[in-house]
């Protein structure tokens, strides 16, 4: 079993970290049959023809909130819950989102070109989106994955955001003995790195604070940093008598402007960029065959 779960698994690894994301759907074939066959009245056959066939949307497979037939659920043995089915009549979609980029189309087109052609069991989909989207759909795919009660959580924040700006760096090499992160008094930009210390150049050190800010500010009042629990207002104040925001042309007093700014910088902003949604199809289409005979 173990050697057949490895064999489904796709090979990432020459991705840049951060730029592929992982999504994970159940959708309830009860729910798709009973459709199909009770109220449009299509035999089993004809039903089992057409579902072949579903093409779900990228948003109905990473929306937030999942709409019928779609589901999430961490339980073993769950069961839909629209129609209460249980586990067998579930098929597993898993969805791949690669962001587009000088790092990643040349894998990508290596990863499609390797995937087998018959009955679809691959699709990709297209979207086009503005890189201040994608960098938030990342941030909060980050949240979701870092542990707030471990403050150790800070560092690997910087080593995300570290592996975004420079892809072609070995960060995981890098971190796996920094013990701390701090702002360097010698370099201008870049980083440098000592014994159990990472120096980070003062742009650095202020995106790092930034994105630090805002992923941990829902986790409660103000943002957990490098520099402690700070406000908007606090926040904007180190970065402005740090000359960040100097240096960044950023002139505008308020501190929502400032912010608002701050993110332009960072993520490129409204700048028009394409996601990929690579669409694991192999447990539906193993799900529906069974499903089918049932009906059968």
């Amino acid at each position: 079993m173990a050697t057949a779960q490895k064999k489904r698994e796709l090979d990432f690894s020459d991705f840049p970290p951060g730029t592929v994301n992982t999504y994970t759907r159940l959708v309830c074939l009860a729910c798709i049959f009973d459709l199909f066959t009770k109220q449009l009245g299509l035999a089993p056959r004809t039903a089992y023809s057409e579902i072949k066939r579903h093409a779900p949307t990228a948003e109905e497979l990473t929306a937030s909130e999942p709409l019928r037939p779609y589901f999430d659920s961490e339980e073993r043995h769950p069961r839909c819950p629209y129609c209460n089915a249980a586990k067998r009549w579930h098929a597993r979609l898993d969805t791949y989102r690669i962001e587009s980029g000088k790092s990643t189309d040349a894998p990508r087109r290596a990863l499609v070109k390797s995937l087998p052609k018959a009955e679809d069991q691959f699709t990709m989909l297209e979207s086009r989106s503005t890189k201040r989207d994608i960098f938030f759909a990342w941030l909060d795919a980050l949240g979701r994955e870092l542990d707030f009660t471990d403050d150790a959580w800070l560092i690997t924040a910087a080593r995300h955001m570290l592996e975004r700006k420079e892809p072609k760096t070995d960060w995981a090499g890098i971190f796996e003995n920094v013990r701390a992160v701090r702002r360097s008094q010698r370099l201008s930009e870049g980083w440098e790195h000592e014994g159990t210390r990472l120096y980070l150049s003062p742009p650095l050190y202020a995106d790092a604070l930034l994105i630090q800010y805002l992923v941990s500010r829902s986790q409660a009042h103000g943002g957990i940093t490098f520099e402690g629990r700070l406000t908007l207002v606090e926040l904007v104040r180190r970065l402005r008598y740090s000359g960040q925001l100097e240096a960044q042309g950023i002139t505008e007093r308020d501190q929502f402007d400032v912010l608002e700014q701050l993110i332009e910088n960072l993520t490129g902003g409204a700048t028009a960029a394409k996601l990929y949604f690579l669409v694991d199809r192999r447990d539906f289409l193993d799900k529906v065959k069974t499903v089918y005979s049932h009906y059968a």
